[in-house]
């Protein structure tokens, strides 16, 4: 089963991700794959793989993979960052984190979760993954503002 699947890395982590990207090209040519800007490009180059570029992390692409998170558009999340290194745009970063867990999104964050997480057999199978049931939160919301968010959650 094909999956969508956002590859993300910041500048001092883009070689590891190239690297174990390429170990499992044969495996990533079976899936759709999404990047943010730079990352994208070097993909691109480096397997021969169409890749559905969207802004750099910091112009955006974080906040737009958010919203194909939530969207429900994304079933894996591959994110080599960088600890040791401030980010200007770390809100974001910690934004498209914190996204990925509220609609149960598995998220690899270094090569081992990836290596995992990749080696899975429910990546080439049908998964039916747990959608957390924010009901009595929007039930908590009452104004005609939410409206169409409660349209959204409950349908």
């Amino acid at each position: 089963m094909k999956k969508n699947i956002v590859l993300v890395a910041h500048d001092d982590k883009k070689p590891d991700l190239l690297e174990w990207a390429r170990f499992n090209q044969m495996l990533l040519k079976q899936h759709e794959l999404y990047a943010t800007g730079t990352t994208g490009i070097l993909l691109e180059q480096e397997l021969g793989i169409a890749i559905h570029k969207l802004q750099s992390g910091p112009l955006g692409g974080d906040q737009q993979i958010g919203a194909k998170i939530a969207a429900g558009e994304i079933d894996l999340l591959i994110f080599f960052w960088d600890p040791l290194t401030t980010q200007p745009h770390n809100a974001d970063v910690q934004a498209l984190l914190r996204i990925a867990v509220v609609w149960n999104i598995p998220v690899a964050c270094n090569r081992a979760s990836a290596d995992f997480m990749i080696s899975s057999p429910l990546v080439s199978n049908t998964y039916q993954r747990f959608l957390p049931d924010y009901h009595v939160y929007v039930e908590r919301m009452t104004s005609d503002e939410t409206e169409p968010l409660k349209k959204v959650l409950v349908d």
